[in-house]
């Protein structure tokens, strides 16, 4: 139905034919206005802690998404927000399947053979080099992504570059917001 409703809307109305269809909206434009305003004011706060490095350091924006989320979940508790299905027009006699993604062995065993292929296929030497490039790189002001596609294309793995950078920059610990 969905899917039908969009192609009704699509198609027939003609509105796909037009790069902005609520362009003017007295309503669209002002609750653009409004998102574009408090983007400004996260902005000019996390510019107030310092950057974002600071401010990921000091748990802002693990802060700031959960009381977001907590917020978001006590309106949809209290009928404040309407979530289709989930806290209004509910069915109760409704059962909904929804299939749990199952992985079987034979596709693990599949890529860790394709990975033991492409370490035995690969020029050793060469990735260990484009393994050292990013190593220089973490430690100096170079973009990384150059040679980590470097190393990528040498075959090098996600792994190991990863590695390789945490050789420089450590692992992050997050720590609670609570």
């Amino acid at each position: 139905i969905a899917l039908r409703t969009q192609q009704l809307i699509a198609f027939e109305t003609g509105v796909s034919n037009v790069v902005d269809p609520l362009g003017g909206s007295y309503f669209i434009e002002n609750l653009t206005d409004k998102i574009e305003e408090k983007a400004e004011k996260y902005f000019a706060e996390i510019d107030n802690l310092g950057g974002v490095i600071d401010a990921i350091e000091d748990g802002y924006f693990q802060r700031e998404i959960s009381i977001a989320a907590s917020d978001y979940q006590n309106k949809v508790d209290n009928k404040d927000r309407i979530v289709v299905g989930i806290n209004k027009f509910v069915n109760k006699n409704e059962e909904i399947e929804i299939p749990i993604l199952k992985i079987s062995s034979k596709i693990e065993q599949k890529q860790k053979n394709k990975l033991k292929f492409l370490k035995k296929n690969r020029n050793f030497e060469e990735v260990q080099s484009a393994l050292e490039v990013i190593i220089e790189a973490c430690n100096g002001k170079s973009n990384l992504m150059v040679p980590i596609i470097d190393a990528a294309k040498k075959g090098a793995t996600l792994g190991e570059i990863v590695t390789a950078m945490k050789t420089v920059f450590g692992e992050w610990q997050e720590s609670s917001a609570f």
